[in-house]
This record gives structure tokens, sequence and C-alpha cells, in this order.
């Protein structure tokens, strides 16, 4: 197995797991995703096809598909922590519906929350891909 494909199916197990972790917290601990989650989720679904594919076909031009997207993510992901995490930084808006985005679901050690992990997931997807290089023409 050559590195970009073992870079390619890392970068899907993160992704498989991300969005599996994602519907746990939602169908089963009926946690609601607040809109900066769905944003990311939005992101994060589908790279589990896009990588997948990528990974089986060993499609070197598909990494830069997949870093716009989780570059993206790991943005979203950012802005979202801070705005549970940062004092002041959460912008003062009526919540019309659903949940606020400062809620934190869970905060293991003090600092682990949903968006971390989804921000951990799109910076190990960034930087598998940042290690896939141009296959060498025989």
């Amino acid at each position: 197995m050559s590195r970009n494909s073992m870079m390619f199916f890392a970068a899907w197990l993160v992704a498989i797991i991300a969005m599996l972790g994602s519907l746990f917290f939602s169908e089963i601990r009926h946690f609601v995703p607040c809109e900066l989650c769905w944003y990311q989720r939005i992101l994060m679904y589908p790279l589990v096809l896009v990588v997948g594919f990528a990974a089986l076909q060993e499609e070197y031009k598909m990494k830069y598909l997949i870093l716009i997207f989780s570059v993206i993510g790991l943005c979203f992901s950012i802005y979202h922590y801070m705005e549970q995490k940062v004092p002041g930084f959460t912008p003062v808006k009526a919540c019309i519906s659903g949940v606020p985005c400062s809620t934190q679901y869970i905060n293991w050690g003090g600092f682990i929350t949903i968006p971390f992990l989804a921000g951990t997931a799109f910076l190990l997807i960034t930087v598998c891909m940042l290690m896939v290089r141009r296959p060498v023409n025989r």
C-alpha cells in the first residue's frame, strides 16, 4: 500500500468516525445541533463519500477538493469553539429557533467540546491531505 493510499484511508477513517460521532450526539444522546454545528456537518458528511472515493481510486487530484472542505470546516469549528470558550466573543443576537451556538453539551476536561472534536477531525483530514504527494509517473 502506497503512502498516498494510507493517507487517504486514514482521512476516510477520521471522516467516518466524525460523522458517526455527530450522529451519536444527535440521535442517541438527543443533543439538538445549533446552526454552526449544521454548517460543520454540511462540510463533514460529503467528505465521507469524497475521501472514500479518492481512497478507493487513489485519485490524487481529489486532494484539493478535500482540502477545501476540511479547511473551511476547520475555520467554522474554530469560530464555533471561540463562541463557546472566549467570554464576550458570542455576538448578541436573538435566538429565533433552536439551540444557541454557545451551548456546551459536553465539556470533557474543561476544554473538549463538540466543536473541538469536529475541529480535530477537520485538522487531521487536512494534515493527511497535505501529506499526499503527486504520484511519480513511470
